[in-house]
């Protein structure tokens, strides 16, 4: 009996060495490609088997995945005594393993024999670095904290919990505008349509806008400004007081986006005036509230114009197809209007063109500009408004005006011809809201 068992252990020291001077050898070995897949693809059914065996005793015995006994099975590989003492049978304790022990014994005997080269030390290696515990290997570990009684409760919370949420509707319009009062150096050609007179005198400006943008297709923008200024002068013995800046006008228009800033739009302009116009020593009334009101729809392509440092803004808009209507409430004025005949009315088809543009040159000035040209293709008008304003506070502000005027449908001036002239320098107070 002796005799066998020492010539098992001899086979299996045998068996063992060779796999060190094989790996030994290796290492100085070129490496080979096929051969390490190969013996990887091995290992992994040795693996395999240990653990479908390991699982299949430890189910038989009603074990667990946390018994210390299966660490064999998935520490670094190596060669213990006791599957080979087992084998056989000089084992003096081997009546007293149960069957999941057994079972992980032959597990490692049999990657023993056939996979020898996986074994990277043995069980005496173990005891030369440090005791080995023989508790893990006879009965399991287990785990004696309960984990339930560590966790703190969670409270119950309903699943769908009331919550007050406010949903607002955006909000696609814009309001502002502006508003000043300004005393005034005003200067107005003799041939000035609506009259006047140069002088000193005070206006009052105000410009209210609202607009509609819906960050998509639509853009509807509407500005009315109102004009009023009065003035006295000596050497008028008729009046003690005449307008010399009146105005009411509304602009609005219509867009639909074509692509990126060109946009399909419909504009309408209508303008008259609060009061009567008139002349130092003269009683004739020149202009008066709807004497005249015109009205220009045109219907073209609107471009808007927006640098990225925000300083120059505006629009451009062309209107190829635009109709010209114009309103004369007294009769006596009709003719100086383009009214023909016993008609108060005059209207007609052309083209038309309006620039609107913003450019603040500095923090302090600021450059107001709008342009209009209609044409029937037989008679022109244009108007050309010009506002530089140099900001001296948050409240007091400075306003050079430049207004001039071609309409060769109105009275010829031996001087100026058709053109008209209008100017002011003022200093007074403005807002912005």
């Amino acid at each position: 009996m002796r005799l066998r068992f020492f010539f098992l252990l001899f086979a299996v020291c045998a068996v063992v060495s060779e796999a060190f001077a094989q790996r030994r050898q290796s290492r100085f070995a070129v490496a080979d490609t096929t051969g390490v897949v190969r013996a990887y693809i091995d290992s992994l059914r040795a693996c395999r088997m240990r653990l479908d065996s390991a699982v299949a005793r430890r189910d038989s015995v009603g074990g667990s995945a946390s018994d210390g006994r299966l660490y064999r099975l998935f520490a670094p590989f190596t060669f213990y005594y006791s599957p080979a003492a087992a084998a056989i049978g000089a084992d003096s304790c081997a009546a007293f393993r149960d069957s999941l022990a057994g079972a992980v014994d032959e597990a490692l005997l049999r990657v023993y024999l056939e996979r020898p080269d996986l074994v990277v030390c043995t069980e005496g290696d173990l005891r030369e670095s440090g005791s080995l515990r023989s508790d893990i290997l006879e009965k399991p570990m287990r785990q004696e904290l309960d984990l339930v009684d560590k966790v703190e409760p969670v409270p119950d919370v309903a699943v769908l919990a009331p919550s007050n949420v406010l949903l607002k509707k955006p909000n696609f319009w814009s309001f502002g505008g502006d508003a000043d009062l300004q005393l005034l150096q005003n200067y107005v050609s003799d041939n000035w349509y609506k009259g006047g007179e140069s002088n000193y005198s005070m206006v009052g400006n105000m410009t209210l806008t609202a607009n509609y943008d819906n960050k998509s297709k639509i853009k509807f923008e509407n500005k009315l400004e109102m004009k009023l200024g009065f003035q006295t002068s000596r050497d008028d013995t008729l009046h003690r007081f005449k307008t010399n800046n009146d105005l009411i006008r509304y602009t609005g228009k219509l867009g639909l986006q074509a692509k990126n800033r060109w946009y399909y739009t419909i504009q309408l302009q209508a303008y008259t005036q609060f009061t009567r116009g008139l002349k130092s020593n003269d009683k004739k009334t020149y202009s008066d509230f709807m004497s005249p009101f015109n009205l220009n729809v045109g219907l073209g392509m609107d471009y808007k114009l927006d640098t990225k440092s925000k300083k120059l803004s505006g629009s451009v808009n062309l209107s190829p197809i635009a109709f010209s209507f114009v309103y004369v409430d007294r009769k006596d004025l009709a003719g100086d209007y383009g009214v023909v005949g016993d008609h108060r009315t005059h209207e007609d088809f052309g083209s038309q063109v309006t620039v609107d543009l913003t450019w603040t040159i500095t923090d302090q000035i600021k450059w107001k500009s709008r342009f209009y040209g209609y044409t029937t293709y037989k008679r022109v008008q244009m108007e050309w408004e010009n506002t530089i304003t140099l900001s001296i506070s948050k409240y007091v502000s400075t306003n050079i005006f430049l207004y001039p005027r071609f309409d060769d449908d109105g009275n010829y001036d031996e001087s100026m011809g058709y053109w008209q002239f209008k100017e002011y320098c003022s200093l007074g107070f403005s807002y912005d809201f």
